[in-house]
């Protein structure tokens, strides 16, 4: 306890040194160089992590063969990852991404300290098990919370807690792809942080350190490289549009099933049916089809490296490798498995994202559009360049974030030679998905819920505001039995026009307005024959002190009131007035306002 108190004296000495010789600007700097430091750092661990876990499995596996023991160690990785979430943790980490947009909206940014591990930890058990997840969600995840709980240690105000969480998730991308644009992008395009000078800078310093660490422990072993890029050919046009609008509807399948499958799951009440159910499926589903284990990056290189038959390696179907049909069957069943695969690794209890399975997905449906057209038509193009602009399809598609895509996938291949067909790809693939699904798969959750604030800044501010505190009390009260000689003594003294009327135990009786009853104020005669109950009507609308101020806000546009009760189980707490919000509304978007 002793050791507590002091280490909560020196940091508090620490802050007042800090916010007298270091500027608030010079400080966001060298913090967000800080948070990049420590979430590239984070995404080598975890990448390690998983390499490790997965390298001392292959150890056991043939992979030159058919092995019965893909159909058992997902589900292991499953269950020691419940089993560290239930007992350890004792916390929901799943959904990264969807979690960090949850903090921003309702948290004040604020993420729990052991999100700085525990997604990690997880994560490594499920997807080195061979969980169909991706670890980007949980990295993104990892890098925003220690983001979130620097910059709340060093007492920042929120907007500066939300730039250290979008720091720290930038840092998460450009670590584990090499790719600084990339982390930029998908902090501004995912996390909708504000595009400005003021916050710019820090999101560039974040991810430009995790891309030197990276480079610097990691070289060029970085997850997905693709160099060798064949010129683009004007002509080729009409594939990428197709593509394009391939990708588009196959993201529409894979949000909704995704939530469908989810849905399913969920409704499995106990948590060891849910994992039995999880891993069998996944289990099965590994079995037939192999490219399904883990990440897949190992398939995206195949494909990359024009090697896509290996596809059916270790797998039922490898005898029929050299068949283009069997083929283009194997690739169908894997664009429409992969999704169960993902969903039943997640419902069972395992932790991951669905960015790899997104990029997986987009690189297999792209792959699966040319080899159908060089099978049927035979065009005879070159395959890997649309696996990659199938990428940065899926990516506009599922996450609706096609610039992420495109600078993700032209960084992956080292410079910007495919800039043109991954624009049109990705410009397509979100066009066709908006036109049905409004809502990425990130925020579709939110959504659904009405805790998706961060895309609208309107309901930030309302959300931050509380009923409670804007609550007026300098109303005159009344009583039912007080006269009217009463309301003009208590007209006297206030400089308000309503006047509540309420109980001896404090529940609203009514309330009178001044313009109702101002003629009477020059009838001395009736002062002590009318009543104050004569008077008084009860008011058409009012609010709850435990209302949203969403709802008080909708509760003023429609009933054109400039002043409504707060009234809690029938007793009277006060006014909530049109301009004492408005007044706050400003001070609280100011705050939310970057300089």
């Amino acid at each position: 306890m002793f050791k507590k108190y002091r280490l909560k004296r020196i940091l508090t000495r620490l802050v007042a040194w800090r916010i007298a010789n270091v500027s608030e600007k010079n400080f966001i700097y060298i913090l967000s160089l800080v948070v990049g430091l420590l979430s590239g750092l984070a995404a080598l661990i975890l990448k390690r992590s998983i390499h490790f876990v997965a390298e001392e499995l292959t150890s056991y596996i043939n992979v030159e063969g058919f092995q019965y023991l893909y159909l058992f160690f997902p589900m292991f990785g499953i269950l020691l990852t419940v089993l560290f979430i239930r007992y350890v943790i004792k916390d929901d980490i799943g959904h990264g991404v969807s979690k960090i947009l949850y903090a921003i909206s309702r948290k004040s940014s604020r993420l729990k300290p052991h999100k700085m591990y525990s997604s990690m930890v997880a994560s490594s058990l499920t997807i080195g098990f061979g969980g169909s997840v991706g670890a980007e969600a949980p990295i993104v995840l990892t890098g925003a919370s220690i983001g979130s709980n620097l910059a709340s240690l060093f007492k920042l105000r929120y907007k500066y807690i939300t730039l250290m969480v979008g720091c720290g998730a930038a840092g998460a991308i450009a670590g584990i792809f090499n790719a600084p644009m990339a982390g930029i992008v998908f902090t501004l395009e995912v996390l909708m942080i504000d595009l400005n000078m003021a916050f710019l800078i820090p999101l560039l310093i974040s991810s430009v350190t995790a891309t030197v660490l990276s480079y610097f422990f990691m070289g060029d072993a970085v997850l997905l490289k693709f160099p060798q890029v064949a010129p683009f050919d004007i002509s080729t046009i009409w594939i990428f549009l197709l593509i394009g609008v391939f990708t588009g509807f196959l993201g529409l399948y894979f949000t909704r099933a995704t939530l469908y499958f989810e849905s399913k799951f969920k409704g499995i009440q106990n948590w060891l049916l849910r994992l039995l159910a999880g891993g069998f499926i996944l289990g099965i589903l590994v079995y037939l089809f192999p490219p399904l284990w883990g990440e897949g990056y190992t398939s995206i290189s195949t494909v990359f490296m024009n090697h896509g038959p290996d596809l059916l390696n270790s797998s039922l179907f490898e005898s029929w490798k050299d068949n283009p049909y069997v083929l283009l069957l194997v690739l169908a069943a894997i664009l429409i498995f992969k999704v169960l695969a993902m969903s039943a690794t997640t419902g069972g209890g395992g932790n991951g994202g669905i960015f790899a399975p997104t990029l997986f997905a987009g690189a297999m449906a792209g792959y699966f559009v040319v080899k159908l057209l060089n099978t049927v038509f035979g065009i005879g193009v070159a395959e890997n360049n649309f696996a990659l602009a199938g990428m940065a399809g899926m990516m506009a598609a599922v996450m609706h974030a096609p610039l992420t895509g495109i600078f993700l996938t032209a960084e992956i291949t080292g410079g910007y030679g495919m800039f043109i067909p991954l624009l049109i790809t990705s410009t397509v693939a979100y066009v066709t998905i908006m036109a049905f699904e409004p809502h990425s798969i990130y925020t579709k959750r939110l959504a659904r819920t009405g805790e998706l604030i961060t895309h609208h800044k309107d309901k930030a501010v309302l959300r931050s505001m509380e009923v409670k505190k804007l609550i007026e009390n300098d109303f005159e009260r009344l009583t039912p039995d007080d006269t009217l000689r009463d309301l003009v003594k208590a007209i006297s003294k206030s400089n308000r026009n309503l006047f509540p009327v309420v109980d001896n135990e404090g529940y609203l009786k009514g309330m009178i307005k001044l313009s109702k009853i101002k003629n009477l104020i020059f009838e001395p005669d009736l002062y002590d024959e009318v009543k104050v109950k004569d008077l008084m009507f009860m008011p058409e609308f009012y609010i709850s002190s435990h209302d949203s101020m969403e709802t008080v806000a909708e509760k003023f546009e429609t009933s054109n009131r400039y002043n409504l009760a707060v009234i809690d189980d029938g007793k009277y707490l006060g006014f909530i007035s049109r301009a004492m919000v408005f007044s706050n509304y400003r001070k609280t978007l100011e705050y939310f306002s970057h300089d």
